[in-house]
């Protein structure tokens, strides 16, 4: 199996990476509040493991791929009340996004993925996809991975429909890819409502509010039937999903 990740590449690698036709994934990620029980580098932690595990099963297709380090902080105001976060403005965020794209298509490589992983950034990174394309020249796509994959999550959670926020989703990958990152003796206070939603608000109605309004402890979902068996289940399934979509030659023409 090929070397994935672009730090463990030499330059001359990536350029050859790049005259290969290699696609870029980015994972993108936040640095915040995860609850009573989990560590703040959640997003980090789990945006990096899908990208690596969809780059794995792309190489293991006989397709080339190349994934960077993870976008390590992003849009996450609705979390600093809690403390424990840090947060860019758009402005900044997008420029981030700019420099890690302009800088893959200055070496030569015409595709990028940005696979976010922070629920706060989904909206950013759909429009500077669409504006880098334009800029650049080169096909960027950009998706969430859990918006990407919901059929692939559902089957696998018992108290929640889809993945939420320190929840049933992200304490069972946690409890698989990083288990020293959660505090198993606080799972019994790792729940809170299913929506950030207010009563009678429309799904198409965008109003993000602090999460400190929202739930007291930090969670929206059930953290309380995480499990590694499920965390393994889950990586596994929206890997492969994600993988089958960018796969499709129609996608990047």
């Amino acid at each position: 199996m090929a070397e994935i990740e672009w730090m463990r590449l030499t330059a001359a690698e990536l350029n050859g990476r790049a005259a290969a036709g290699a696609l870029v994934i980015v994972p993108v990620a936040s640095l915040e509040q995860h609850g009573p029980h989990l560590a703040t580098g959640v997003d980090i932690v789990c945006a990096t493991a899908v990208a690596q595990r969809v780059a794995r099963l792309l190489d293991a297709a006989g397709a080339p791929v190349v994934v960077t380090p993870c976008v390590w902080t992003g849009l996450a105001e609705h979390h600093v009340a809690f403390g424990g976060t840090v947060t860019l403005d758009y402005a900044a965020f997008a420029a981030v996004l700019r420099g890690v794209v302009r800088s893959a298509a200055r070496a030569g490589f015409r595709r990028v993925m940005l696979l976010n992983g922070h629920g706060g950034n989904a909206e950013a990174v759909a429009v500077a996809a669409t504006e880098l394309s334009v800029e650049l020249g080169i096909a960027v796509a950009a998706g969430t991975y859990w918006h990407l994959a919901p059929e692939a999550i559902a089957p696998v959670l018992e108290r929640q429909p889809g993945l939420m926020h320190a929840c049933e989703a992200e304490t069972s990958m946690m409890l698989a890819l990083m288990p020293e990152a959660v505090r198993r003796e606080r799972l019994a206070e790792a729940h809170g409502p299913h929506s950030t939603r207010t009563e009678g608000q429309p799904p198409a109605l965008h109003r993000r509010r602090s999460f400190k309004e929202v739930t007291p402890s930090g969670v929206i979902g059930d953290a309380r039937a995480a499990s590694a068996e499920k965390g393994e289940r889950l990586l596994a399934a929206v890997a492969e999903r994600i993988a089958g979509m960018l796969r499709d030659e129609a996608l990047w023409r």
